[in-house]
């Protein structure tokens, strides 16, 4: 068992404690390659958690009980204890509402190269039993834990709270970092000590659930969070509908924290012999910070949670803020001449390219009907197909696939398929006119497939499928689910979409997806293992996406993370950035361009050119390296700085923008890190348009001085004063001799 990096170890403990008899303990210690769970796992008792942190001896683990203080049930049930948060709760057959799960068994198993252990509970009285789940990966710092609750009565049961997972936070100074926003303004940083009282973080959207909201939190257990020292807990629920966290503070200042499908209007009816299995909460655990709990999820994300994690991602240009609607066959071609000089490697053509009845001219009409225009493109998808092989770059195309508009022949034909409560009128999204389809209805299941297989079987050479999805679940309703299923709308409908992405994949394994939902509302490891990467928000505002890619970054690594050079000024803010900023800002992420081609100077194309050939240099340090935020521009210090090392630390690449732009103001030196201190690295400006190189360009410097002291930026650009602006940015790359 110690080689599967899981130990269960068996000792009689004599505990002397009020009103408690001695005891005979059987742990179970669960290791990740940097921490360690404990869990007290008696048979026929509750399955009790003693521990969770820096990875601990087998010798402590038998020691742990009377080390402890308090200890509390691993997976707490409702019913015989009605006072504190529970993680599950259910409505018997006959009425009864308690439970009291004790330890029956544990059992382990490999699979796909990961450790799982098993403990399986069951109810004292009723036949219901509740497996709780825990996987690991001997060379991964994520855990991710889950639970199987089977009935075996002979009515059905209401399952009324079906958490994840639950865990014991320390008592005292622990403070929260979450992450909220809107569109145009996702994943926004809050920090806050946690106090008394219940803090809850939930989505009631049903499809966008990460649009004003995040299922990823970090504890930090020792105070104010710090980037690169004390102890951190990361916590991510991977579910792409609703969810729910909990974190309950109690009369004794401990910290509990539960995380799973939000239950609210979601009770779900479990039949005789049916078992509910709720998604996977994944955490890690790092004394290097928040900044370490990110490098665990980036590095486990990569490596087992997102498509095609282990691949560089190219650099696009997507039509979309270059055209909108716009779309004919010359414009696409333009567009494509123009990425390919510029050494961009893919062309995606947005939204606009479809229908025929109700052609696709604005957002109020035409999803569903997913037929080429010819009137816009009378050569097909295949004639720009074969203008992107001309200039040997790939094609890409934007589907919505889950959604319709009431004016499209797909809704004529079967308004039975929208989502659509009884007696009531249907409520509209965007445009007036779009609805959801209900993908609890395998019928629309299969129309949401044969979307993606008629495209891909009629031209195959598709090599990139943008998925937008534009609207939640506004109304409750399905027409497809019978009257006492009505409750199982949410999470029916994400069990028929993953099963139709499972299907899309099999067939379709090489085919690079995005994740589209009014920008980043998909933003979830819930979403990603059938997606390669995501939109991080429709606001490609340069400076707002500072902001907003810091707050993400927190759990989603570069490579899946969507940044764009757009236009100035821009689509969404109206401010106006000179491209060199844009471009530093985009290159800290999967670099792509939303913009018209056509509207560049030829200084601009000639300098993306140069910044595209450069990012190409360094894509695989940005995309499969370590990250270490050096400075937040929550911090408001009038910088923002971050870094990528590669895993062998022989290269690395420092980013370092102004934030804002004040008379005489001295802006702060920025220590690095990540790096070895033993190496010596020769500093390397890229995207450079200064006409005099930066003072240390060339210079060689060990990792220890740049780690202790930094390098000073210029605050300006050493420009002619006719192209001098208020904005100033820098990309150093960082190469050992």
């Amino acid at each position: 068992m110690n080689n599967l990096k899981i130990g269960v170890l068996s000792l009689t403990a004599f505990l002397t404690f009020a009103g408690m008899e001695n005891i005979t303990a059987e742990n179970i210690k669960i290791d990740t390659q940097n921490s360690s769970l404990v869990l007290q796992a008696d048979k026929g008792k509750k399955l009790r958690h003693l521990y969770y942190g820096g990875k601990i001896t087998d010798t402590d683990a038998k020691n742990l009980r009377p080390a402890v203080g308090k200890i509390y049930n691993a997976y707490p049930d409702y019913g015989m204890t009605t006072m504190p948060e529970t993680a599950i709760a259910m409505i018997h057959g006959d009425g009864n509402m308690t439970l009291d799960l004790v330890v029956d068994g544990v059992s382990s198993r490999k699979e796909d190269g990961a450790d799982i252990q098993t403990i399986t509970l069951k109810d004292n009285y009723y036949p219901v039993i509740v497996k709780v789940n825990y996987k690991t990966r001997p060379d991964e710092n994520v855990m991710e834990t889950w639970t199987e609750i089977t009935n075996n009565e002979k009515s059905p049961v209401t399952l009324t709270r079906f958490a994840s997972g639950y865990l014991p936070i320390r008592k005292g100074d622990v403070w929260l970092s979450s992450f909220h926003g809107n569109w145009g303004n996702e994943a926004k940083v809050t920090e806050e000590p946690l106090t008394r009282g219940l803090k809850v973080i939930k989505s009631h959207e049903g499809v966008r659930n990460s649009r004003y909201d995040h299922s990823e939190v970090m504890f930090s257990l020792d105070g104010k969070p710090d980037e690169n020292s004390g102890k951190a807990i990361g916590a991510a629920l991977c579910y792409g509908g609703n969810y729910k966290l909990r974190i309950d503070t109690d009369e004794t200042d401990s910290h509990h924290f539960f995380a799973g499908i939000n239950e609210e209007d979601s009770h779900y009816k479990l039949g005789k012999g049916e078992t509910f299995t709720t998604p996977a909460l994944a955490l890690a655990w790092s004394d290097e910070g928040i900044g370490g709990v990110s490098r665990s999820f980036h590095k486990w994300g990569r490596n087992h949670k997102l498509a095609h994690g282990d691949k560089p991602r190219k650099v696009l240009l997507n039509s979309w803020e270059g055209v909108y609607f716009d779309i004919n066959e010359k414009g696409m071609a333009d567009m494509m001449k123009n990425i390919a000089s510029m050494g961009g490697e893919l062309f995606v053509m947005d939204d606009g390219w479809f229908g025929v009845k109700y052609p696709r001219n604005n957002d109020t009409t035409g999803l569903g009907d997913w037929i080429v225009d010819a009137k816009k493109l009378p050569g097909g998808i295949q004639g720009l197909i074969d203008e992107a092989k001309k200039n040997n770059i790939s094609f890409g195309i934007w589907i919505e696939p889950e959604m319709v508009n009431s004016k499209s022949e797909l809704f004529e034909k079967h308004p039975e398929y929208v989502v659509k409560a009884d007696h009531r009128n249907l409520k509209y999204g965007r445009g007036k006119t779009q609805l959801n389809l209900d993908m609890s209805n395998p019928k629309v299941q299969e129309i949401v497939f044969n979307i993606v297989d008629t495209l891909m079987t009629k031209y195959p050479e598709i090599d990139y499928i943008k998925w937008d999805a534009n609207m939640d679940i506004e109304n409750h309703g399905s027409q497809y689910l019978p009257a006492d299923r009505q409750s199982h709308l949410y999470i029916d409908y994400m069990k028929g979409l993953e099963k139709t992405l499972d299907k899309i994949r099999a067939k379709y394994p090489d085919v690079t997806i995005q994740a589209c939902a009014s920008g980043g509302g998909r933003v979830n490891y819930g979403i990603l293992p059938w997606f390669d990467e995501f939109w991080t928000s429709d606001n490609t505002d340069a400076l707002q996406r500072i902001y907003m890619q810091w707050g993400t970054s927190y759990f989603f690594p570069a490579i899946a993370m969507a940044s764009h050079i757009s236009a100035a000024p821009n689509h969404q803010t109206r401010r106006t950035i000179p491209i060199k900023f844009r471009t530093d800002v985009a290159m800290s992420g999967r670099l792509g361009m939303e913009i018209q081609p056509n509207d560049m100077t030829v200084q601009e194309k000639e300098q993306t050119k140069k910044a595209i050939n450069e990012y190409k240099e360094i894509r695989p340090i940005v995309q499969f390296g370590d990250l270490y935020r050096l400075m937040s521009p929550y911090d408001e210090k009038g910088v923002a700085s971050l870094m990528y090392v590669a895993p062998e630390k022989d290269k690395a690449v420092f980013y370092w923008w102004k934030t804002r732009a004040f008379r005489n103001e001295i802006l702060p030196k920025v220590a690095m890190k990540g790096l070895d201190p033993d190496k010596i690295y020769i500093v390397k400006e890229l995207n450079s348009i200064d006409n005099k190189k930066l003072s240390f360009e060339g210079k060689s410097y060990s990792g220890k001085f740049l780690m202790e002291n930094g390098l000073e930026m210029p605050v300006n650009h050493d420009l002619p004063k006719d192209q001098q602006t208020d904005w100033s940015s820098r990309v150093l790359l960082l190469e050992s001799k």
